[in-house]
This record gives C-alpha cells, sequence and structure tokens, in this order.
C-alpha cells in the first residue's frame, strides 16, 4: 500500500452499499486489524464459513476496496488479501442529490455506529480482564460545544490530524519493534448538532 492514497474517499452508492453489508464490514475491519489476511483466517476471526468469508472478499475487491496482497507464506494455494488505502472517507454532500442515495447513506451510517458501539461494549463487558494501567487510559466522555459549521469542520480535521500522527507514530515504533504493551486501541469521535 506505499503508493496508495491514505484515504479513498466512497462517492458512489455501488461501492457504499457494497461496503455497508454487515458482514462485508467486520471483514474490512479485521483487515485494516490484521494489515493482511487470508479469508480461513478472516472466517475464524467472524465465525463464518471461508466460502462465505471468500464470496464477501470478492465482493469488496470488486468495488477496490480490498486486492490481493503479497503472499505471506509458502502455501500457493492461500489468497492473501489488504486494503488498497490506509482509510475511508464518507461524505454526506456526495449522497444527497437524490433520495435512494441519502437513504442508503443513512443506512451505512446507522450499521457503522452499530458496529463501533458493540466494540465497546464488548470492551465495557470484558474491562474486567484488561490491566488497571488500561482501564486508567481509557477516556468516555461528552463535550457540548457552541460553533459554527465552520468551526466544527476545522476541529473535526485537527482531530484527524492528531489521530493520523499517532498512528503513524505507533506503527513507526511497531516497526523498530517496540511492541511491548502496544494493543489496537479503537477511537470514536461524533460529531453533530442537536436542538432541545
Amino acid at each position: 500500500m506505499a503508493n496508495q492514497e491514505r484515504d479513498r474517499r466512497i462517492t458512489d452508492v455501488g461501492t457504499l452499499k457494497a461496503l455497508a453489508h454487515p458482514l462485508r464490514s467486520r471483514l474490512y475491519r479485521g483487515l485494516t486489524i490484521a494489515r493482511v489476511a487470508t479469508a480461513s483466517q478472516l472466517a475464524e476471526q467472524v465465525d463464518e464459513a471461508v466460502s462465505l468469508v471468500s464470496y464477501h472478499l470478492r465482493k469488496l475487491a470488486e468495488h477496490g476496496l480490498i486486492e490481493e496482497a503479497e503472499p505471506q507464506s509458502a502455501d500457493g494455494r492461500e489468497r492473501w488479501w489488504q486494503r488498497t488505502s490506509e482509510g475511508l472517507r464518507i461524505h454526506d454532500s456526495d449522497f444527497r442529490d437524490a433520495p435512494e442515495k441519502a437513504a442508503a447513506h443513512t443506512a451505512a451510517s446507522r450499521l457503522f455506529f452499530e458496529q463501533r458501539a458493540d466494540l465497546y461494549r464488548r470492551f465495557l463487558d470484558e474491562r474486567a480482564h484488561w490491566s488497571a494501567e488500561w482501564n486508567a487510559a481509557v477516556e468516555s466522555s461528552e463535550s457540548n460545544l457552541r460553533l459554527t459549521p465552520a468551526e466544527l469542520t476545522a476541529l473535526n480535521l485537527e482531530v484527524l490530524a492528531l489521530l493520523q500522527r499517532y498512528d503513524e507514530a505507533g506503527r513507526a515504533a511497531e516497526a523498530a519493534g517496540e511492541t511491548e504493551g502496544r494493543e489496537n486501541v479503537q477511537v470514536h469521535t461524533y460529531a453533530f448538532p442537536f436542538r432541545f
């Protein structure tokens, strides 16, 4: 992925729907964590049949979301997969021009939110199994700000840049062999207007 884009912007309904399938979304997240994986490895993660996982991986590949990766073992029968970009961006403005596009965007956003919420619920259920150090590092907060759309856009860009900086530093440290105490960490942010 060295020569590929950092974040791919999804602008068409077909690709959005391909990603918004519950199993495909989980498989894409699995590849995000693993970086490269086979259908067998991903099938084990999601507790599904390898043939079903292979089918859905091919669907993600048809939409350019994932691609075949260099083999990671000598077994030539294994097909390895990787994402085609570091991340994805989905903007409301790309789906506002038709009701069916807006509905697809809303449905996809709801699915992604539910999957993220499930990850956090799982952490809460397993919290006692994490060390005191990890529990002290966890953050769950809520902030109510008074902003304009331009200010919210600027805030979002700053937060994303900060996350990217930490991601790059963590990956570089890991590549240098600094793996002690390093875990996968999810950061969820939702910034939206509301009225009482």
